[in-house]
């Protein structure tokens, strides 16, 4: 029953304390690896060898990932097996992130209920790409409602789902693959032929996660009593609407759930870009659309945790040893 204490208490974890500032996180070491391993890339390679060199980043940083986790907890079982269980749920705790996504929402939520429009801005501005300071209340709540909804994905099904598989090392290696994607996974002059391995392995590694996501989000949306026919048809009608191969499916099903319309007009580095809808403007957004977002937020993540723990019961308590 190993299997089912890790995952469980790794969930746990993240909810209790989330990612404290004071506890290095791994995602840190990523992206210093990730920087020194463009430099060095870029010192060895010339621009014309680039597209090649854009397969070695992902190779290396999320091998390395797998590896150095793998070894680390095979060295902690040399020494105490609970040892290694208790550092193994705490470097998949480190791969979720509930409730940081959660209270990222409601930090914005709480200023919005204040009116203070600037602080919600600000607080906006932390968690999105987007340029925030223009923005009013029902375009600081689509924002929100969004980067909430896209990052169900990547925040917490898919680590969820890597470490179901292969524990932490896999949740790690998708730690990794997300991280690689955050950094160098943009289609412009400096990245678009270094980064276009990364970019492709983070879409390849949410592919199922996402439409997952998606069905998991209208079960959640008929458990809380709004409505789930219409987040079912909206994922259907909408989902590959969206620019991104996955990030459509979350954040249609929302939409749906909510009565909501999504995209539109963003503001990047000054470039405008308009981003195709998601849903029906059945009724204005709010600041309350926040709230729920995040009710289906963790109505969505217990579901999976549930399924999970059933799925690990049921192969004999546990997959990945």
């Amino acid at each position: 029953m190993t299997a089912i204490l890790i995952l469980a208490g790794a969930f746990v974890l993240d909810l209790l304390i989330g990612d404290p500032r004071w506890i290095p996180h791994p995602v840190i070491g990523m992206g210093k690896a990730i920087k020194r391993l463009e430099a060095w890339i870029r010192s060895r390679f010339s621009p014309t060898n680039l597209k090649k060199a854009g397969i070695l980043l992902p190779l290396l940083v999320v091998g390395g990932s797998f590896v150095i986790t793998w070894v680390l907890l095979k060295l902690l079982s040399w020494v105490h097996p609970w040892l290694a269980w208790a550092a193994e749920a705490v470097l998949i705790a480190t791969t979720i992130a509930v409730k940081g996504l959660k209270d990222a929402g409601m930090e914005v939520y709480r200023h919005l209920q204040k009116g203070d429009l600037p602080a919600a801005r600000t607080s906006l501005s932390m968690i999105v790409g987007r340029e925030t300071s223009h923005l009013d209340e029902p375009e600081i709540v689509r924002g929100t409602v969004e980067t909430v909804a896209e990052n169900i994905v990547d925040a917490v099904i898919s680590p969820l789902l890597y470490a179901l598989i292969g524990g932490a090392p896999l949740a790690m290696a998708y730690r990794a693959v997300n991280t690689l994607d955050s950094m160098v996974g943009y289609k412009n002059d400096k990245y678009i032929h270094l980064g276009w391995a990364s970019a492709r392995l983070d879409d390849i590694a949410n592919w199922i996660p996402a439409r997952l996501t998606a069905l998991l989000l209208t079960v959640s949306a008929l458990i809380l009593g709004m409505d789930y026919k219409r987040a079912f048809r909206t994922v259907q009608r909408d989902a590959r609407r969206h620019p991104s191969p996955n990030s459509g499916f979350p954040e249609s099903a929302v939409a749906g759930a909510l009565g909501i319309r999504l995209g539109g007009t963003n503001v990047y580095h000054g470039v405008t870009s308009f981003r195709a809808y998601m849903g029906d403007a059945i009724r204005p957004m709010e600041a309350r659309d926040i709230l729920l977002t995040n009710r289906l937020l963790l109505t969505t993540s217990v579901m999976f945790l549930v399924l999970a723990l059933l799925e690990i019961l049921g192969a004999g308590g546990t997959l990945w040893t």
